[in-house]
């Protein structure tokens, strides 16, 4: 870590401690889920053979075409459900909230601007540490769900180990699309807690509009509006491909929010 930029191993070295936590979290929140999986059929989810409810797909990961009620459904389930959710939103809220608004709020932003850095290397530099997190966290449960799918022959019959690794793809997509817009009001405003609100509007309000979309036929077009009908990873487990379109409406927003965040920065007051 030491060969790291010094801001981007400053602002991963704060947060090693919740970093470890996250991380930990993560891999057992998915051996478990692989172990209900694996441990009760799918079939066995609904009685009477009767199939899922329709918004019941926003907890598979899935646009329509493949049900909860399935081992691709299941694990993706596991992929998008709020505990997942959560941990990704935390990491993503923790570390864009010092990316810029933190220093403004407590007054030390004049103190690291003084070395001197500009205000581009700044963002740049904690922009990358947290990629880099967000990185390592959604390959922690990518690569604890590949194990639990080798390690079980009647999973992986149904869902082979590139569809898992795609939909890893897809979920770091997902947090880049969370990133780029969170980064942008951190560079805007100067209070974190107006970062983890917008955080929490793209993550969880933006789950909670797709279910809605999904529920209930006439909300049927806001669900363009949320991120999570475009990350689909019960469709890429059950592919065994990553959907590209999809991948590239999320990680467009992304981008666009971090360029959105650089012209922010250049303008702004950051006394504060």
């Amino acid at each position: 870590m030491n060969t790291l930029p010094p801001l981007l191993r400053l602002a991963l070295h704060r947060r090693r401690r919740m970093l470890t936590a996250v991380l930990v979290g993560m891999v057992a929140f998915e051996a478990l889920i692989v172990v209900v999986t694996n441990t009760i059929p799918p079939e066995q989810l609904f009685s009477g053979g009767r199939s899922p409810p329709s918004a019941y797909r926003a907890f598979s990961g899935s646009s329509g075409d493949v049900s909860i009620a399935s081992y691709p459904g299941l694990l993706g389930a596991g992929l998008t459900h709020p505990f997942w959710i959560a941990l990704q939103l935390t990491v993503i809220g923790s570390l864009a909230a010092a990316a810029v608004a933190a220093d403004v709020e407590s007054g030390t932003i004049e103190l690291v601007m003084v070395r001197p850095v500009t205000r581009s290397r700044l963002l740049a530099e904690r922009a990358a540490a947290l990629l880099l997190a967000s990185a390592a966290v959604t390959a922690a449960a990518t690569l604890t769900v590949a194990a639990g799918v080798a390690l079980s022959p009647k999973i992986h019959a149904q869902v082979g180990l590139g569809g898992v690794f795609a939909a890893g793809v897809m979920g770091y997509a997902f947090t880049l699309c969370v990133t780029g817009p969170a980064l942008a009001v951190s560079a805007a405003v100067g209070r974190r807690a107006l970062v983890l609100g917008a955080v929490v509007a793209i993550g969880a309000v933006g789950f909670a509009v797709n279910f809605v979309a999904l529920a209930w036929e006439p909300a049927a077009p806001l669900r363009y509006l949320s991120p999570f009908h475009y990350y689909t990873p019960g469709d890429a487990l059950a592919r065994g491909a990553v959907l590209w379109p999809r991948v590239a409406v999320l990680a467009g927003a992304g981008v666009a929010g971090l360029l959105a965040a650089q012209v922010l920065l250049r303008r702004r007051d950051l006394t504060r």
